[in-house]
Order: C-alpha cells, then sequence, then structure tokens
C-alpha cells in the first residue's frame, strides 16, 4: 500500500492518526479533539463528515518517497 493509501486508512479508522503517520502533530491532534465532539455533539451524523474529511486531507497531504533511477 502507498504512504497515501496508509496514510487514508489509518486516518479512517481513527481520525487524526493519518495526519500524525503523515509527521502533521497539529493537525492530528485537531482531528483527535474535534471529531469526537462532532459524534457526541450531532448524535453521528457530524462524525462521518469529519471521519471523511479527516481520511481525505491525510490522503492529499501525504508525500510519497522519491524514487531515484539507478
Amino acid at each position: 500500500m502507498s504512504k497515501k493509501g496508509t496514510a487514508a486508512v489509518l486516518s479512517l479508522i481513527v481520525p487524526g492518526v493519518g495526519q500524525i503517520y503523515n509527521g502533521d502533530f497539529l493537525r492530528g491532534i485537531f482531528w483527535l479533539i474535534i471529531t469526537p465532539g462532532f459524534w457526541i455533539g450531532s448524535g453521528g451524523l457530524l462524525g462521518w463528515v469529519c471521519h471523511l474529511i479527516a481520511a481525505y486531507t491525510a490522503h492529499n497531504r501525504a508525500r510519497e518517497p522519491e524514487h531515484v533511477l539507478s
């Protein structure tokens, strides 16, 4: 699995973990705090939205290692 895919799956399972995997610690902590608040505050409706946005941003911000031709 690519780094982008790994980050997205991690953040889909636990929002913020994909961002932490990418090295975006503050962004990861943000998602770890905000998502449960939306789950509880909206009765689950907005929690799914946060999960998807966290996975999407983790995927987009992940950087694949550059391949060097030998």
